[in-house]
């Protein structure tokens, strides 16, 4: 797969969309990212919906610092990002869903990691268009959603993104899902606004109901 630019997106006017994050929605982020961590000496202790604040050297009680934390995750997404494991239901699930739907992967990763997130969402049967991104997801979702006229849903784990959907484009539908156990009970979530799933076997529906 190839990964493309905004305006070179290919989105049919009259199809539904789906957008779609990557981390904790299509692959196991958290538990691959702990396994890298693990080989260079850094356990994680899961008690808070963050990253670098439960990352502990073994023995140690407090969290190691932001600098050795950013550097152990920009060399996961050189070394270690093929090493996680695709989300149950999710290949499958959007498989059926683009029959009738346009899909685009909007991950946000480092600007290195485009190598590595491409052979991965190929590898795992996510062969979609990829926008790589940083920042909150709201105005490119925005950008998207006025290029179709049939209904448009997004799905993300972080709820700052779907925040950030919901004030740039309210019409969009927009999904929870966090993949890894021990953090669902940590995460924000505002279910009234933004539908809220543990698991593909009930998200795969939902999202078909949302895009008919």
């Amino acid at each position: 797969m190839q990964p493309v630019a905004l305006e070179d997106l290919d989105i049919r006017p009259a199809a539904p969309l789906l957008i779609v994050d990557v981390d904790e929605v299509l692959a196991h982020f958290m538990a691959g990212f702990e396994r890298y961590a693990a080989r260079h000496g850094v356990e994680m202790r899961i008690d808070r919906f963050a990253l670098f604040q439960n990352m502990y050297r073994p023995g140690e009680t407090e969290p190691i610092d932001f600098e050795t934390g950013k550097k152990l995750f920009d060399d996961f997404f050189r070394h270690g990002a093929d090493d996680l494991d695709p989300v149950d239901g999710a290949a499958d699930a959007l498989a059926t869903l683009s029959q009738r739907a346009g899909v685009v992967i909007l991950t946000n990763a480092p600007a290195h990691a485009l190598e590595s997130r491409t052979g991965w969402l190929s590898k795992h049967g996510f062969d979609y268009p990829m926008i790589l991104h940083s920042g909150l997801k709201g105005p490119t979702i925005a950008g998207m959603a006025a290029r179709t006229n049939g209904p448009a849903a997004f799905i993300d784990d972080l709820l700052p993104n779907l925040e950030s959907s919901f004030e740039s484009a309210p019409a969009v539908a927009t999904f929870q899902i966090i993949a890894d156990h021990r953090l669902r009970p940590l995460a924000p979530t505002v279910p009234e606004r933004h539908a809220l799933h543990e698991d593909w076997t009930t998200l795969g529906p939902a999202l078909r109901l949302a895009i008919t």
